[in-house]
C-alpha cells in the first residue's frame, strides 16, 4: 500500500540499532543497487554477513565518538527517515539515512576532515598493502575539494561548512521525496547554526535532487590513484556547494 510523505519522519539516530539500520540502508543503495566502487572498496565484504557486521560497527564507532563544537552543536549528525511498517502495526521502518558533518580547520568550529590514518587502513585491509594504498587514495581524492575549502575559509568570520557526507534511500522506497527531506533537514540546520554554507560530493543519482535544493555544480572529482588501479571502476562524483566561489 502506498504511503504519502505525511507519514515520513526525519529524526536523529538515537540508538545503536538506528545506526546499524542506517548502514544497511546505505549498503543497499550504494552496494546492491549502484555497485559503487568506492563504497565496495571502503567496506570490504559489504555483501557478506561478516562484512556488513564489521562495516556497521564502524558506523557505530563513528556515531559513538561524535564531538561538539564550541557552541555545543554535534559536529556529526546521523539522520534516519522512517515510515510506518506495514508488516508490524505500530512500528516504523528505516527507509533513508544521511550523515551531516560540520567541518572546519579551526579548532572548536567543527571536524577537521583528516584523511584515513594508516592504522584505520591497516584495520580495513590487514596485511594487504595494495588495498590499503588504494583505499587511502580514494579517500584523499574524494574529499580533496572539501579539505581545500575549509582551509580557504579558516581565516574568515565563518570558518565552517555543513557537509552532506552521505545520503541514501532504500531502493524499495526511492522516488518518494525521502532524499529531499533528509537534505532539507541539513540545510535548515546550517541556517540554524549561523547560515553555514553546505557542500557535498554528489553521486550521479543524487545530484539532481541537490541542485533543486540550491546546490551548485562546481567540478567533477578527479581520482588520483596509482597506475595499477587505473582500470578499477569508480563512480562519477561532483563537488557541489550552496554558494559560489
Amino acid at each position: 500500500m502506498a504511503q504519502n510523505n505525511s507519514d515520513l519522519l526525519v529524526e536523529l539516530c538515537t540508538t545503536e540499532q538506528d545506526v546499524i539500520d542506517s548502514f544497511l540502508c546505505a549498503n543497499e543503495a550504494f552496494g546492491t543497487q549502484t555497485q559503487d566502487g568506492i563504497w565496495m572498496h571502503m567496506n570490504p565484504g559489504w555483501d557478506t554477513p561478516e562484512g556488513k557486521t564489521r562495516a556497521a560497527q564502524g558506523f557505530v564507532k563513528r556515531w559513538a565518538g561524535i564531538e561538539n563544537d564550541n557552541k555545543g552543536n554535534p559536529n556529526t549528525v546521523f539522520l534516519k527517515a522512517t515510515l510506518p511498517d506495514p508488516a508490524r502495526p505500530g512500528e516504523r521502518v528505516l527507509v533513508g539515512s544521511a550523515i551531516w558533518v560540520q567541518a572546519s580547520a579551526v579548532e572548536g568550529h567543527g571536524d577537521p576532515q583528516a584523511p584515513r590514518s594508516a592504522q584505520d587502513l591497516q584495520e580495513l585491509y590487514p596485511e594487504d598493502e595494495a588495498a590499503q594504498r588504494y583505499a587511502g587514495q580514494l579517500d584523499r581524492s574524494l574529499h580533496s575539494r572539501r579539505v581545500q575549502l575549509i582551509k580557504e575559509i579558516a581565516t574568515t568570520s565563518q570558518p565552517a561548512v555543513m557537509v552532506l557526507d552521505m545520503c541514501a534511500v532504500d531502493p524499495a522506497y526511492q522516488r518518494r521525496g525521502i532524499a529531499k527531506q533528509l537534505v532539507q533537514w541539513g540545510l535548515d540546520e546550517a541556517v540554524r547554526r549561523g547560515g553555514l554554507e553546505a557542500i557535498t560530493e554528489a553521486s550521479s543519482m543524487g545530484r539532481g535532487v541537490y541542485q533543486k535544493l540550491g546546490f551548485q555544480p562546481q567540478e567533477h572529482i578527479v581520482y588520483d590513484v596509482d597506475p595499477e588501479f587505473a582500470d578499477r571502476k569508480r563512480p562519477s562524483n561532483l563537488f557541489m556547494r550552496t554558494r559560489g566561489p
